[in-house]
């Protein structure tokens, strides 16, 4: 995953469920790599199946609050970050970042000062993603 080898590390993750079965700790992981490959649909689908198993995991709203960001669903991401923001009393700057970012695009859903706004996912940690502005 650091090398943004996502392919490789979904084949990583295929033989450790074998081995271990489909905890929630490897669907999140694959949806991390899901994330990477820019199949969020699928993330989406796996964190939500994570997260009814492991509903206190910060990192794992935290990512699906990104991908929701990244289809355009703000309202609900907003509602996902802040619950990961609580479930992690406000200490990972990630978490905290991204609920700035869609509280800022949530307070001003037209604003356009002529410039694109491109985003992409920067990994953080060991599976949690900050959306930052692409110079």
């Amino acid at each position: 995953m650091e090398a943004n080898e996502y392919e490789l590390a979904l084949e990583a993750f295929a033989r450790h469920a074998l081995d271990n079965g489909t905890t929630p700790e490897v669907k999140a992981s694959v949806a991390t790599a899901y994330i990477g490959l820019g199949r969020l649909g699928q993330a989406e689908t796996l964190l939500h199946e994570s997260l009814e198993a492991e509903p206190e995991h910060p990192e794992t709203w935290n990512n699906l609050g990104v991908v929701l960001l990244e289809r355009g669903r703000l309202g609900e991401a907003e509602q996902i970050f802040r619950k990961a923001y609580a479930l992690d009393n406000g200490q990972s700057d990630s978490i905290r970042d991204n609920l700035r970012l869609v509280l800022a695009k949530s307070e001003n859903p037209g604003y356009d000062d002529g410039k694109t706004q491109d985003y992409k996912l920067v990994r953080r940690g060991s599976s949690d993603y900050l959306i930052r502005e692409t110079p």
